[in-house]
């Protein structure tokens, strides 16, 4: 893990994405299609000793434990229409959320909207602590940092399973971090 205390700011972050919309759109360019072809939504978060910073397209959100409770931190952005969204390809750009956040935090999942159709109260507008509580044990005790390739191969099986595929036929990612 590199640690820089120094986060982009926010005309930085605006510049990745352009970035990331240009090779989407070289990479369409090449294959004789449009960007909207590879359109994705977006959840990612830099996390600083004393800051974190979210930046969020679309229907995927991102939340945070803080004192052993879920703070949704990017609330899944639906589009004007039904089962739409916004996504990282959108013309002329996309609807880029960065939120900065007070680094009290000491773990975060990341996931799209099939995962949040399991792990968030659209009523209440919060996370279940039932969903994410067991999911980021493992994570809490592991041994040491980086990819949990065992871990991550028992949650893709579940995340496929029957149980939860009758629950959301949506995109399931999910994104784990701990580490005060």
């Amino acid at each position: 893990m590199q640690e820089n205390p120094e986060l982009p700011s926010d005309e930085g972050l605006v510049d990745w994405v352009d970035e990331l919309r240009d090779r989407i759109s070289t990479i369409a360019t090449r294959r004789g299609t449009v960007p909207r072809q590879f359109a994705a939504t977006l959840a990612a978060i830099i996390v600083a000793p004393d800051e974190a910073v979210t930046l969020h397209i679309g229907d995927s959100s991102v939340v945070g434990r803080k004192g052993g409770e879920w703070d949704v931190l990017c609330w899944p952005e639906n589009g004007e229409y039904a089962s739409s969204t916004y996504f990282v390809t959108d013309d002329p750009e996309p609807r880029l959320n960065i939120t900065r956040h007070q680094r009290e935090h000491d773990a975060f999942a990341l996931f799209s909207d099939g995962v949040g159709d399991l792990a968030l109260s659209h009523l209440e507008q919060a996370a279940h602590p039932r969903f994410f509580d067991p999911m980021l044990r493992p994570v809490d005790a592991a041994p040491r940092e980086g990819r949990l390739v065992e871990l991550s191969a028992k949650l893709a099986t579940y995340l496929a399973g029957p149980s939860v595929c009758e629950r959301t036929d949506d995109d399931k990612t999910l994104i784990l971090i701990s580490g005060g």
